[in-house]
């Protein structure tokens, strides 16, 4: 299996740091804007699209600022994937930085996947 290879991207949103947690943070929240239904069993969450199931497990998780995921399938890997919130302390715009991991070949469509997600949940907090 070839290496993944890390990548992040910044996405401002217009809502406060509190309320874009409650959704990135929360099943009900999630299943919002990334998933079509979002069910969590101790610290591992599965994500629905379309019938298809995707695991992931909790790694770690600070209210009102990140939550960090690890796919079922990279088990045992330092791939993850982290929802961060940024506040610029001039500005208080709020930013939400996500660090993910995908094969070379395959960055573009993650970033792609992220941009279509993210969409989605500013539509959803009325911050489009």
């Amino acid at each position: 299996m070839s290496d993944k290879i890390k990548y992040e991207i910044e996405f401002v949103v217009r809502a406060s740091p509190s309320l874009l947690y409650q959704y990135i943070a929360t099943p009900s929240g999630m299943s919002e804007w990334f998933a079509d239904n979002v069910n969590l069993r101790g610290d591992h969450y599965t994500f629905i699209w379309d019938g298809s199931e995707e695991k992931a497990k909790l790694l770690t998780k600070k209210n009102d600022d990140r939550i960090k995921f690890q796919w079922a399938a990279d088990e045992g890997e330092e791939y993850y994937f982290e929802l961060r919130l940024q506040v610029d302390e001039i500005t208080k715009d709020v930013s939400l930085m996500i660090t993910d991991f995908a094969e070379e070949d395959e960055v573009d469509e993650g970033k792609m996947f992220w941009e279509n997600q993210i969409s989605e949940l500013k539509q959803v907090i009325g911050s489009s």
